[in-house]
């Protein structure tokens, strides 16, 4: 919002009126200006003065993505990353823990009161309810979606040869039944119809 106004400032010389030359982008914000009754008041403290904006590029994200993967199934420090905690001179905890600057592949060592080290450790822990990650679509554990079908939509719509691999479906294997007092394999001696399981002569010893 505040590179929207400086703009739209920028745009204007107090000599041209402060409406004449606004893009037609800010209208919508003057609009709502003029409707909370701030009108007068964005117009003395940034309609009226000379605006130098300096824009820079954040990139396209990965960076962030690059900052916020390790987050996703992992904690905020691992064990092997605490190096030491023993009782300082003046009767804290202290705790020493392994760090690595942003751009830099040399681990550091830092050492912090024991509530310092809760206070930012806790930073990192989610409400109560709140869910890390969440699959939707073609990713959620529920979803009827041919993988095999995605894949070739996907070859597709990037314009790249996709290979199809006709290939009868393996047969399942189902494990061989075991013992139920031992636990061993049984293995097969034979096939007893019924008609002669019955006219089997019964043991009365």
């Amino acid at each position: 919002m505040a590179i929207a106004i400086a703009r739209c400032a920028r745009a204007t010389r107090p000599s041209s009126g402060w409406r004449s030359n606004w893009p037609s982008s800010c209208h919508l914000f003057l609009h709502c200006l003029a409707a909370s009754g701030l009108a007068d008041q964005a117009r003395e403290a940034v309609g009226n003065k000379d605006w130098i904006v300096h824009s820079q590029t954040v990139g396209d994200g990965r960076q962030a993505l690059r900052y916020l993967a390790p987050y996703v199934y992992r904690v905020a420090i691992s064990n092997r990353r605490l190096v030491q905690c023993e009782p300082g001179p003046d009767g804290l905890g202290r705790v020493t823990f392994t760090y690595r600057k942003s751009g830099s592949r040399r681990w550091r060592a830092m050492t912090v009161t024991a509530e310092e080290f809760i206070r930012r450790f806790l930073q990192h822990v989610l409400p109560r309810g709140l869910q890390k990650v969440r699959h939707f679509g073609f990713a959620h554990p529920r979803t009827n979606v041919d993988h095999a079908w995605l894949e070739m939509l996907v070859t597709v719509t990037l314009n790249s040869v996709y290979v199809l691999v006709v290939a009868a479906p393996a047969w399942p294997v189902s494990p061989p039944p075991t013992c139920p007092t031992c636990g061993g394999a049984l293995t097969y001696q034979g096939f007893l119809a019924a008609s002669q399981e019955r006219c089997m002569p019964t043991d009365t010893s």
